[in-house]
């Protein structure tokens, strides 16, 4: 089982500078990192490469960063949608130059965007036809894509993990697209996740493990041995912890955490780890 965590509980934005965050990753006990990009994120993409492989870390990417304005791959209008696709293909390509294994999260739309209307009878068609592009462009490159579903409130297109798998049926069930599972989302989405993770079965890729606060795992409303016996079950190959922290200036505030949750990035990876391990 690979191990991660996202560079959100360091940082608010990859840069050159914070390389060393792999070697530090390293010694706290994790394989992969997390990263996020997009137009506002310029770096040394080979640098970074070169740094996560010496410290032998390997890298996941994320459009967490700022998109083209009307990007949506699920967008009624077809410019958005291409200008969607061209995005996503372009963060692929960053993704195969940084030497990552995967790229994740809800690539099927705009995060953020949750229409208050019943959605059009074809619009999770077009989200597939966009994704089966991506996929064959990712499979060159030996990448995964790994399709994140997100509560109502950041999203109205694929909220559990039945309408990912949906999803990835409606675009041909490619051989490198699978569900990464967000217990954050889930448990506002979900009577049962671990009867979902079960369902998923081996189209399950990996786990974001984090509270029902977002905070660390452990103590609050997710049942975490149900589901990690669940998880055993499938394929799943990751578990990583996702948040924000909290010590940097407003950074948590921009992301919609009002509470200190993540002061210590360290901390917060640290108290993860020893709660799960004994679960895995």
């Amino acid at each position: 089982m690979k191990l991660g965590a996202h560079i959100y509980l360091w940082m608010e934005r990859w840069s050159d500078r914070e390389v060393g965050l792999f070697d530090r990753a390293r010694r706290l006990g994790l394989d992969t990192i997390e990263l996020s990009v997009g137009l506002d994120v310029p770096y040394d993409r080979a640098l970074t490469r070169r740094a996560a492989k010496d410290a032998g870390i390997a890298l996941v990417v994320g459009p967490g960063g700022a998109w083209p304005d009307n990007a949506d791959l699920a967008a009624d209008d077809p410019a958005h949608r291409r200008a969607a696709f061209d995005f996503h293909r372009s963060i692929i390509d960053e993704t195969a130059e940084v030497g990552g294994i995967c790229y994740a999260g809800a690539l099927y739309g705009r995060p953020g965007k949750s229409l208050r209307r019943r959605p059009p009878a074809d619009e999770l068609s077009r989200a597939a036809e966009g994704l089966r592009g991506l996929a064959a462009h990712a499979a060159k490159a030996g990448i995964m894509l790994a399709i994140e579903p997100m509560s109502r409130f950041r999203s109205h297109l694929v909220n559990q993990p039945a309408q990912a798998v949906k999803l990835i049926e409606l675009a041909g069930r490619p051989a490198n697209m699978r569900v990464l599972f967000d217990t954050y989302h889930m448990i506002t989405e979900l009577r049962d996740p671990a009867a979902a993770i079960r369902e998923t079965g081996d189209l399950l890729w990996g786990l974001h493990a984090c509270e029902n606060d977002r905070g660390v795992p452990g103590g609050g409303l997710v049942p975490w041995r149900d589901i990690f016996t669940a998880l055993k079950s499938t394929k799943a190959d990751y578990v990583a912890f996702e948040g924000y922290n909290t010590a940097i200036g407003d950074f948590g505030w921009n992301r919609g955490i009002f509470q200190n949750l993540c002061p210590d990035g360290d901390a917060f990876v640290s108290q993860g780890l020893a709660f799960i391990k004994p679960l895995l």
